[in-house]
């Protein structure tokens, strides 16, 4: 199986440095190398076979039509996070986590309504019609959903897999998707813990250059999904188009055989001998027409001949 990244480039990148020796967390022991000069390595080995498996998760995952929310409000990953989540149209939080945003679903989605609702009355200019003070609170209410719900509005339900960039800062998103049993996939350095995590990768999650490479990775898994979900459309899209031709073939078909049959192949027995008496009437009364009228025998021509 190709690898989605070569150890060149985590090298290059800076994934393998971890923290320093002191402020590390045991339970990320397995993930570890060695440890140089007071500061961990991380194990590359462990990290490719780590991204190559969330990779392919990922890329199932949106052939299916599922969804994945990307999560990173520190301040080295919030660029990247939603530069990346726009680019393979995914969901995404880049700034403070809200408490309930997958817990309480309903009422964020309800808030994300509104704010559609209240953009909509600003650019109809619906909202100069009102005073001056109430059109600033619902500007002000705007600019404030803005910055917390923009990345959620093409969410309309709870996502299938939540991606997150350092699991110490973002306990409490990974906490809700523990209790709504949602797959985590997480950039875990040596300072957190990964027990909350279902596909941990280890890796510096604080370099620039390193959460850059990894999560470019996961948004090309979605993107690679989704044209796979496309050609799936396609093809399906070609077949049924095929099976309506089909049919509508037969169907032609069918009518030319119901042309071709006669009375008898189409009419019972009582229907065709009911047809047998009644057609000599008819046939006598349309022969009787102007010109065979003239030429039947009157009385007077009968009494000329005697």
């Amino acid at each position: 199986m190709a690898t989605v990244v070569s150890m060149k480039a985590l090298l290059e990148s800076g994934v393998h440095f971890g923290h320093r020796t002191n402020k590390w967390e045991p339970r990320m022991r397995p993930f570890i190398f060695t440890e140089r000069n007071g500061i961990h390595i991380i194990d590359l080995q462990q990290t490719v076979k780590a991204l190559n498996t969330a990779f392919n998760v990922v890329r199932d995952c949106v052939s299916q039509g599922g969804t994945v929310l990307f999560v990173g409000t520190k301040r080295q990953a919030q660029e990247t996070v939603r530069e990346e989540a726009m680019r393979c149209g995914m969901p995404y939080v880049t700034e403070r986590w809200m408490g309930g945003i997958l817990t309480n679903w309903s009422t964020m989605f309800l808030r994300v309504q509104e704010l559609e609702r209240l953009e909509k009355l600003r650019d109809t200019g619906d909202i100069n019609r009102l005073t001056k003070k109430e059109g600033l609170l619902i500007q002000r209410e705007i600019n404030r959903l803005e910055i917390r719900l923009s990345g959620l509005r093409k969410m309309k339900r709870v996502p299938d897999y939540v991606f997150v960039v350092d699991v110490c800062r973002e306990t409490t998103a990974v906490h809700e998707a523990n209790i709504l049993d949602i797959p985590v996939i997480a950039l875990v350095d040596t300072n957190c813990d990964p027990t909350g995590v279902d596909y941990v990768i280890p890796s510096n999650d604080d370099a620039i250059r390193a959460i850059k490479l990894l999560v470019g990775k996961i948004a090309d898994a979605v993107v690679e999904g989704k044209a796979s979900r496309k050609e799936e459309l396609s093809e399906e899209e070609t077949m049924a188009t095929a099976t309506s031709m089909r049919n509508l073939r037969m169907d032609n078909e069918d009518m030319e055989l119901d042309e071709d049959l006669d009375d008898k192949d189409l009419l019972g027995e009582a229907t065709l001998a009911k047809l047998a008496t009644k057609r000599p009437v008819v046939e006598a009364d349309e022969a009787e027409t102007p010109e065979e009228a003239d030429e039947v025998e009157t009385p007077a021509d009968v009494e000329v001949e005697e």
